[in-house]
């Protein structure tokens, strides 16, 4: 099947979770703010919680643009303590290590439920302990917009953290002293949230892009400092130097050129791990070698993309949030670097996401099983340490989903009988690369056609299963509690998995 002029392989079967007009009537009626006037500018939060009359039972958003430098959620986590307020559901798009403080207000039943894409570090520790008292709802980034405009996240209040604000309510994330880059996560909250109020430390008489509309906004709060620009490179986002890694990107895209991927106007995304950064390293070499230009790249942007779209090798770039500064900047000085919103990215209700459009995507894994279920949700002691993001939504659109995964790592195994927590459905996985061996899913049979010649190294899930045992041995079975703490939600809707509480 051919589109858009590229896709050299039979793409995996498709069937659209609703149709055009289902999905426009599944859609709520968009929130404008109370006031039709202009949007007011207070000074602190505690007049925000005033005025809104925030109280016990609702539930309040915020965005995880700043990764590990958001100071917002704790700002707000300050006032509810000071107020005592109980029952509260948290719903950000995701947690870090930086929102520890949150967590007397799980012991003390201030917090008694999160709904989030992505969670790590001490609150991750905290939940999977049992110290969260309602169930734990996990989604992705395109289930989470799904959710929202759907009603099934209802949101009373959209904390809003901005870069810079002009006089008018209208905000961006690129704009100020502490720039993270696009606001593509909250664009749901902004239009359904029944009030959005923005905090920012700039205030500006003009901005270099809008994201967020101040027809949008109901209040503008002004604080010292919003975040930390440089907490948005924390984590995951910087190219590895480990031999074996490399080893995986290097026959990554090995792997793309024997499939006749990498062509003239083929779209490409990586997750943000070290591996697949390393992956769009290797692949700027061989498009460089063969002077080949894609159509798009997309998703959340590193430096080592950014380097391939400046240098031309994209004609597009596609941006939902930015893991570090060089990204920022690309996006706020370069047309052609969009903005992304998350419905747009990957809303599985969105008839054109721009996953849909996606020839290959190359994701990362904690484990991955005989059944090609990816875990990146729990580690193998059934720890929190993370969330499927954007995982299970491009593995599911994209024509060509490849995982990249050491076979194990410090005598831990990454290749199990059984992942501990299913993220991304093994039907939505075709290839797994590590450094002994590349797994084809056998009902990808074109692909296994198109390798039979191939100089990789090309085994069945099973041979690296055996392989990694006799090296390991069996893994330890976890022992967890009867006690479930989290709950999987797929992009749809539909649970896919649980968590259980870790036994202490």
């Amino acid at each position: 099947m051919i589109k858009n002029g590229v896709g050299r392989w039979i793409p995996k079967s498709y069937t659209p979770f609703v149709s055009d007009d289902d999905f426009k009537s599944k859609k709520r009626k968009q929130v404008k703010k109370a006031s039709s006037g202009e949007t007011i500018f207070l000074q602190s939060l505690s007049e925000v919680f005033n005025k809104l009359n925030i109280k016990d039972g609702m539930t309040l958003s915020f965005h995880h643009h700043y990764r590990n430098g958001d100071h917002l959620l704790n700002m707000v986590a300050k006032e509810i303590v000071k107020r005592n307020l109980k029952n509260i559901t948290l719903a950000p798009s995701g947690i870090f290590p930086v929102h520890e403080p949150i967590i007397p207000l799980l012991l003390n039943k201030n917090v008694t439920q999160i709904v989030t894409n992505y969670v790590s570090g001490p609150v991750a520790e905290s939940i999977s302990r049992g110290d969260l008292e309602k169930v734990l709802i996990m989604d992705t980034h395109g289930g989470r917009a799904r959710a929202i405009e759907a009603g099934d996240l209802n949101i009373d209040i959209a904390f809003i953290a901005a870069s810079a604000v002009d006089k008018k309510g209208n905000a961006n994330g690129v704009d100020g002293k502490n720039p993270c880059g696009p606001l593509g996560y909250i664009i749901p909250d902004v239009l359904y949230a029944k009030h959005k109020v923005v905090v920012t430390d700039t205030i500006v008489s003009s901005l270099t892009t809008t994201e967020i509309n101040g027809n949008d906004v109901d209040y503008v709060v002004t604080v010292n400092a919003i975040g930390d620009s440089s907490g948005i490179e924390t984590g995951t986002t910087q190219m590895t130097r480990d031999p074996v890694q490399l080893k995986i990107a290097r026959d990554t895209v090995r792997l793309l050129k024997d499939l006749d991927v990498i062509q003239n106007g083929f779209s490409f995304q990586t997750g943000a791990g070290a591996t697949s950064i390393a992956v769009s390293h290797y692949l700027k070499d061989e498009m460089e070698k063969r002077q080949l230009k894609g159509r798009f790249v997309s998703g959340g942007i590193t430096a080592k993309i950014v380097e391939l779209f400046e240098s031309s090798y994209f004609a597009e770039l596609y941006d939902v949030q930015s893991f570090d500064l060089t990204a920022v900047n690309s996006y706020k000085n370069n047309q052609k670097h969009h903005f992304m919103d998350a419905s747009l990215y990957a809303n599985p209700f969105e008839p054109n996401n721009i996953a849909r459009q996606l020839d290959v995507v190359i994701l990362g894994a904690a484990e991955v099983d005989l059944d090609f279920n990816v875990n990146v949700t729990t580690s193998s002691t059934h720890q929190l340490i993370g969330g499927s993001g954007g995982h299970s939504d491009t593995a599911y659109e994209a024509k060509l989903t490849v995982i990249t995964t050491n076979l194990f790592k410090s005598r831990i195994p990454f290749i199990r009988q059984r992942v501990q927590t299913v993220s991304t459905p093994g039907s939505s996985v075709d290839v797994v690369v590590t450094e002994r061996g590349i797994a084809i899913n056998p009902k990808r049979t074109d692909l296994i056609e198109k390798l039979k010649d191939s100089q990789l190294n090309i085994v069945t899930i099973d041979e690296l299963y055996q392989l990694v045992t006799q090296i390991t041995g069996q893994p330890k079975s976890i022992s967890t509690s009867d006690k479930i703490i989290g709950l999987i939600r797929y992009r749809d809707g539909t649970i896919i998995d649980t968590i259980r509480e870790v036994k202490k």
